[in-house]
């Protein structure tokens, strides 16, 4: 069954709005609305402010010069699913048992393709419901790649609405696509709420159509408070832009994504700014995890970081972060403490005003007196890269073992593998950001090692006692 196309409304309209939009003065008793802004595959030096030179992100850039621009940001893993699940709950990925990707149902043994088996249990809380407990308006627009079964769409996850392509645009049919690629996967469906309005859209509209619905939420909700929750497709391959942006940067398709990306961010702020919604909004903006290096001049960048997207190492983990709010988040703040994806639910919640349940285990900390600049510190001292990687504060481990590699490492050993580590490694990152030098064996590190594997050990014993499933259908 299919609901009729979404009709859109051209975007200068939507931008500079109509003469009956309300307008929302600052409150400082209404919680804040929250925007999270999250693209796919976006590499550490992926933006002007940190250190992109062939292609331009100058509203991006202002964001960072009107609030914070956080270094040590982290995702808890380097793949979609994961770190989606991990983002809309708050926990470490192992806890709620979605630790690689999902897929749709591949066509088989005369079987049509459909949707997938599994996905994010819908018994999980997420960001989306603890807001909506408050009265939040919520939206996800874009990619969700948590399960495309209707058991575990957004809309049974907290999200009033959704719009957009429910897993990766590699998944299916598009323009270009190499012979027998995927071939057995069904046609890319873009879906309303629960239903799919076409399929195999045209990907080089997608930033836009997304930009144009996230404006719409927000001048319909402009009163009240709202989660706009904003996965953009973009910039996972395959790549596309629009005509506007096509040939603008000199780093080629890359680029002008890039760009086009940061075009859709300053069209929110703009719309922010027209409504006075500046000082009741949180604006964030991040990356699922680091660039995909094999994909050549079609992936990112994470230098100085090594490594990348499906590794443990800081490329792979570490991406972009930016926040602003306004009067509350200092402006051209540059915070260097640890932050991660799983602190956004419980500081969410204390902006809020909501509760956390107590009938499970929560990973995140409330990071928000640290954004205030109330606090002079992150709470978080420890992240888990995963539960054989560690960092506490200037440090990081590895237990031995084997480790995906994905660009040639400093060791010389071959790309694109597992390379097994018969012994721990451990990595000064202040003075080697990429991980360049383990210092394992020196002696007077030896007390360091074993405090940092008897982590380890207590992160996966606690996993193994208090971990929940991830969802499944028959």
């Amino acid at each position: 069954m299919f609901l009729p196309p979404f009709r859109f409304v051209p975007l200068l309209v939507l931008i500079f709005g109509l003469a009956t939009t309300p307008l929302a003065a600052a409150d400082a008793t209404r919680p804040p609305n929250i925007v999270l802004i999250f693209c796919d595959d976006l590499g550490y030096a992926d933006l002007s402010c940190q250190g992109a030179t062939d292609f331009a992100t100058p509203h991006l850039d202002k964001m960072a010069a009107q609030g914070a621009r956080l270094t040590h940001f982290y995702v808890p893993a380097s793949v979609c699913s994961a770190s989606r699940a991990a983002l809309m709950t708050g926990c470490y990925p192992d806890r709620v048992g979605v630790t690689g990707v999902f897929f749709p149902t591949l066509a088989k043994d005369g079987q049509p393709a459909g949707p997938g088996k599994a996905g994010l249990h819908p018994d999980e809380l997420t960001i989306a419901e603890v807001l909506k407990s408050r009265g939040y308006a919520t939206t996800c627009i874009g990619k969700w790649h948590l399960g495309d079964h209707p058991d575990f769409l957004p809309t049974r996850q907290g999200f009033d609405s959704y719009f957009g392509i429910p897993y990766s645009n590699d998944m299916g049919w598009w323009e270009g696509k190499p012979k027998d690629f995927k071939a057995d996967f069904p046609p890319i469906p873009l879906m309303e709420g629960d239903w799919i309005v076409e399929t195999n859209p045209d990907q080089r509209h997608l930033t836009r159509r997304y930009t144009e619905r996230a404006i719409q939420f927000i001048r319909e909700n402009a009163t009240s408070p709202f989660f706009l929750y904003l996965p953009h497709t973009m910039p996972h391959i395959p790549l596309f832009v629009s005509e506007a942006f096509s040939g603008k940067a000199r780093y080629g398709l890359y680029g002008d994504v890039i760009q086009e990306l940061d075009w859709s961010v300053g069209a929110i702020l703009a719309t922010l700014s027209e409504l006075k919604l500046d000082e009741n909004t949180l604006v964030i903006f991040t990356s699922d995890n680091g660039p995909w290096l094999s994909m050549g001049s079609h992936g990112g960048k994470a230098d100085p970081l090594r490594d990348g997207k499906f590794t443990r190492y800081e490329g792979g983990h570490r991406v972009p972060c930016l926040m602003r709010w306004t009067g509350r988040i200092p402006a051209g703040k540059v915070l260097d403490g640890i932050v991660s994806t799983i602190d956004l639910l419980p500081t969410a919640a204390t902006l809020a005003g909501a509760s956390l349940p107590a009938d499970r285990t929560v990973d995140g900390r409330d990071v928000s007196a640290y954004l205030t600049g109330k606090a002079e510190t992150s709470p978080r001292e420890v992240f888990f890269h995963s539960p054989e990687v560690v960092r506490r504060g200037e440090w990081k481990l590895f237990l031995p073992g084997k480790y995906q590699e994905v660009a040639p490492p400093p060791a010389g050993n071959p790309p694109g593998g597992r390379v097994e580590y018969p012994h721990p490694r451990l990595y000064h990152l202040p003075t080697d950001p990429g991980e360049r030098t383990s210092l394992h064996a020196k002696a007077e590190y030896a007390g360091l090692i074993e405090e940092l594997t008897q982590l380890c050990r207590t992160h996966q014993e606690d996993l193994k006692a208090a971990s929940r499933p991830a969802g499944r259908v028959p």
